[in-house]
């Protein structure tokens, strides 16, 4: 039975499994996305996403609980200098996994994780919502197309008698 046992091992040791997502997580905060397998992305997000909260705070002790866990200087500095900058409003969430189909090779499941607030792509398609009320009293929307079809409809007819007219 595995009740309680939260963690991915995906098939490593611990040393390997911590190095691997420390590696990964790094490279997530240079390059902001990453290709890889569904398994390591899952895991993966659940590694990196304490972290980039920690570093909405800037402490000497949280920067040291990061760089135990990364161990990259340049990746902590970027975390906590440019990220942190810009999820600082975010509850949480600060990742997203795509999912990408099937690799060639092994045909693994693949996927692309990302920090969500730097896909321009998602950001600008929905900057702000525009919020419309709508009356549930009268049926507004329907007689105001219903106005609009027979507004059509009579000005098509009068062109129809005009363009009569004109060839008697």
């Amino acid at each position: 039975m595995r009740h309680g046992k939260k963690v991915n091992h995906l098939s490593r040791k611990t040393a390997h499994r911590k190095s691997m997502l420390a590696n990964m997580a790094c490279s997530l905060i240079e390059h902001k996305r990453i290709n890889t397998t569904t398994a390591k992305a899952k895991a993966l997000k659940q590694f990196v996403e304490p972290l980039i909260t920690k570093s909405k705070e800037d402490t000497t002790h949280n920067r040291r609980i990061v760089f135990s866990r990364l161990r990259q200087k340049e990746a902590v500095t970027e975390l906590f200098r440019d990220v942190a900058a810009k999820v600082g409003d975010r509850p949480g969430g600060y990742t997203r996994i795509i999912k990408l189909g099937n690799r060639l090779g092994d045909n693994a499941d693949m996927a692309m994780i990302e920090l969500v607030d730097y896909n321009e792509i998602y950001n600008a398609a929905n900057p702000a919502k525009k919020t419309t009320r709508r009356s549930r009293r009268g049926k507004g929307g329907n007689a105001a197309a219903t106005a609009a079809t027979v507004a059509a409809a009579q000005v098509a007819e009068t062109t129809k008698t005009e363009a009569s007219n004109e060839e008697e």
